[in-house]
């Protein structure tokens, strides 16, 4: 049996996760325990007896204009600091692997509909935020603690959507049971349903391996197609057109929030397909994992 501790208790990652693995096909095969890293009581914590800490606490993405210095501090702090402190009382405890949660957003937000974002093993990674530099900070002193005895494990995933998710993805799934038209804009981003995720470190666990990685569903994802998806789930109509394209990448070219939301919303960031040979973590394909999304509970 696998023993496993969670660090970050009531997290979305967190939770969806030992409701996976505490279904029926893996009964008997892992023990999961959380701990809230808030405060200070966790440092009480015996991490001695575990096989895996999966570090999931951390501050999420915010809008970077609206944060102040002392926030921004916040950040290191959680997402830096925290992480490496976790790790080193990891190791000193006999845990033998440590899995940290970074993002793709450690390759910058400089996406735009003119120029497309297509990562390889070999793109360097260059954060244009305090968030992305949070974590690639965290990411280079947590590779410095690793060694034979203690593997570290850093996923970089991209948008990670699926019930009861927050980020963008809630706000694109109530605009599409809204609008009765969008734009037919040829763009692809990479996603991960928060199943394929589960999968994925389960897999990683029983493995207990270190290094590198980059989970995400084994389907690109035209914005348009999404949009399209969910609204059917719900039994809307939706017409997707092209007139609108010369529109958008107009407005695109504007600094300020409205640019940068188009740029968002239908510029290209995708890791490439064969920057993992292995995608059979993937057991739901894209329009299931949308079904599994918007199901009404």
């Amino acid at each position: 049996m696998k023993r496993i501790l969670i660090t970050g208790a009531d997290s979305y990652i967190g939770s969806s996760f030992v409701k996976w693995v505490t279904e029926p096909q893996f009964e008997g095969q892992y023990q999961v325990d959380t701990v809230d890293m808030r405060g200070e009581a966790w440092r009480q914590t015996d991490f001695s007896g575990y096989d895996t800490v999966f570090h999931v606490a951390g501050i999420a993405h915010a809008d970077i204009g609206k944060v102040t210095e002392e926030q921004k501090a916040l950040y290191y702090r959680v997402n830096c600091d925290l992480a490496v402190e976790t790790a080193k009382k990891a190791k000193k405890c006999g845990v033998k692997q440590f899995i940290y949660m970074s993002s793709i957003i450690v390759y910058g937000e400089n996406v735009t509909l003119r120029k497309k974002c297509i990562i390889t093993r070999k793109t360097l990674p260059k954060p244009s935020s305090f968030y992305g530099d949070s974590k690639w900070k965290a990411e280079k002193r947590l590779d410095k603690i690793q060694n034979d005895g203690f593997n570290v494990a850093i996923l970089r995933p991209p948008m990670i959507y699926g019930k009861g998710s927050k980020g963008n993805y809630p706000l694109l799934s109530k605009m599409a049971r809204k609008v009765p038209i969008f734009p037919d804009f040829p763009n692809k981003r990479s996603m991960l349903y928060i199943g394929n995720l589960c999968e994925f470190v389960r897999r990683l666990i029983e493995n207990g391996e270190g290094g590198v990685f980059f989970p995400q569903n084994s389907e690109f994802v035209r914005t348009a197609d999404l949009v399209k998806r969910i609204s059917e789930c719900h039994g809307c109509k939706i017409l997707i057109i092209k007139g609108f394209n010369w529109f958008i990448y107009l407005l695109s070219i504007f600094p300020g929030k409205a640019g940068g939301m188009l740029n968002k919303a239908f510029g290209t960031l995708v890791y490439e397909k064969n920057i993992q040979d292995d995608y059979s973590y993937n057991l739901w394909d894209f329009n299931h994992s949308i079904e599994e999304t918007e199901k009404e509970t």
